[in-house]
């Protein structure tokens, strides 16, 4: 019984290291920290800043229309929308610049010198 437990602890160890699961925990964590800045930059700053523009209303967020008693939020739903377009970018842009680092060509070893006057 023993044993078992011990190859399967080995087991899961395993696999932790070999799929990449802390790189998964750490980039999930990293994340859930830059949807929160991007949503309080979003909530906070440009919301507000549109709403002052167009001078009807001071947080975008808190729009709505009533129709025949209901009430439809559509502000919510831009707003959303806007910090769904700066989180894409964002992410876009740091994944493109990861590629870019990762696949940068390593450095060749330079190529045989050219020899003049070469008999054949």
């Amino acid at each position: 019984m023993r044993r078992v437990i011990h190859n399967q602890v080995r087991g899961f160890i395993h696999f932790i290291r070999t799929q990449g699961v802390v790189g998964f925990a750490v980039g999930f964590i990293l994340g859930r920290a830059i949807s929160d800045f991007i949503g309080s930059i979003v909530n906070d700053i440009i919301n507000p800043t549109i709403g002052l523009a167009l001078s009807r209303f001071t947080d975008l967020g808190n729009l709505s229309i009533t129709v025949h008693g209901s009430v439809i939020r559509y502000g919510r739903t831009i707003s959303l929308f806007i910090n769904f377009i700066i989180l894409a970018l964002v992410v876009y842009f740091v994944i493109k610049k990861l590629a870019d680092i990762i696949d940068k060509p390593r450095d060749a070893p330079p190529p045989p010198p050219i020899l003049k006057n070469a008999k054949k």
